[in-house]
């Protein structure tokens, strides 16, 4: 499955502290998202509303520990988050999070492969 994955003003990956989730951009957007450090580890994926997560994961300190922090999300429909969130963990191995869904994965374009 080909996603659209966000990048921030200027065609800049986001920085996780300062993007503004308050942004019309952030209503109702549902989707999957990858957090990762600026050295290119993957901190964190996962799914839902996508300001929601975010927000919360600004808080965490297991994932703020990696500073500087760098996002990027893609709307996804509900059916398909479950398996699209195994398929980003099972390849990404992000640092933080160990429950992901028992789903079948779904392959996906990684944020860096997008062309935009």
């Amino acid at each position: 499955m080909e996603l659209t994955w966000q990048k921030c003003e200027g065609d800049t990956w986001c920085s996780l502290t300062a993007v503004n989730l308050g942004h019309p951009h952030f209503d109702s957007m549902e989707g999957v998202y990858v957090i990762w450090q600026a050295n290119g580890s993957v901190i964190r994926v996962g799914q839902g509303t996508v300001k929601d997560r975010l927000a919360a994961h600004r808080q965490d300190a297991q994932i703020t520990a990696h500073r500087p922090l760098h996002s990027s999300w893609a709307p996804v429909p509900a059916t398909f988050r479950d398996g699209i969130e195994r398929y980003l963990a099972n390849v990404l191995k992000p640092l933080v999070g160990s429950t992901f869904p028992n789903a079948a994965p779904i392959a996906v374009n990684l944020p860096w492969a997008w062309n935009g």
